[in-house]
């Protein structure tokens, strides 16, 4: 049995079990055929088997590398973090350097829409998502706020991130042509009034996430 199959976390493994010959491909080829298959076919593509194909090798010798597909998942969302660096430098406020990884990170899941759902299992974090977690740290550090409540702050972010990433990708809304308000005062009301075009340059994200971080990490915590 190789070492890949004794389990724990991935990155606390060898890259690659230590019987038999050395193999053809590393996990970082592996990571990036994997990837390329859920750009192309989604979350849902990505099996031992189909990733094995793309490399053009059998799929029982990924077990050389990994345990199991949550293994090959790790590597995915690791490479994909990855592509956050060069991560931003002491310059500006803390929220200016947070919103700019922000703009990172949308850019992200927008390239890779299968991201969300893979980061929403439970996973062991590998190196490129600890570097990750400590720049945000970082860049929090000016901040008067605890650990615990700086982390809430780091999700909360990565969640409105997914959420923007996902209504970019949406085909369908929500419309209220044609429908009958009369049993409705206040959707009616709403929709009476005249609405103000929003402001030029006006952007909602920056807005959402600097509302977002100023509120969980400067208010008054109860």
């Amino acid at each position: 049995m190789s070492d890949a199959s004794t389990g724990g976390s991935i990155w606390a493994r060898p890259r690659r079990g230590t019987r038999g010959p050395t193999p053809t491909h590393g996990r970082d080829e592996i990571a990036a055929a994997a990837v390329a298959l859920a750009d192309a076919d989604g979350l849902g593509a990505v099996s031992m088997r189909a990733v094995a194909g793309a490399l053009g090798m059998a799929a029982g010798s990924l077990y050389r590398h990994l345990s199991s597909r949550d293994d090959l998942l790790d590597l995915m969302v690791d490479r994909c973090v990855g592509e956050l660096r060069p991560y931003p430098t002491d310059d500006g406020s803390w929220t200016d350097q947070f919103l700019l990884l922000a703009r990172r990170q949308l850019a992200l899941h927008r390239r890779h829409p299968w991201l969300p759902d893979a980061l929403s299992r439970r996973a062991v974090p590998g190196p490129n998502t600890l570097a990750y977690f400590d720049v945000c740290l970082r860049i929090l550090a000016p901040v008067p706020a605890g650990v615990a409540a700086k982390f809430e702050a780091i999700a909360m972010v990565t969640g409105v991130v997914s959420l923007f990433a996902r209504s970019a990708a949406a085909t369908g809304t929500v419309t209220f042509d044609h429908v009958d308000l009369a049993d409705h005062p206040h959707l009616a009301a709403a929709f009476a009034a005249p609405s103000p075009a929003p402001p030029p340059g006006d952007d909602l994200f920056a807005r959402t996430l600097r509302a977002l971080l100023t509120g969980l990490l400067t208010a008054d915590r109860p």
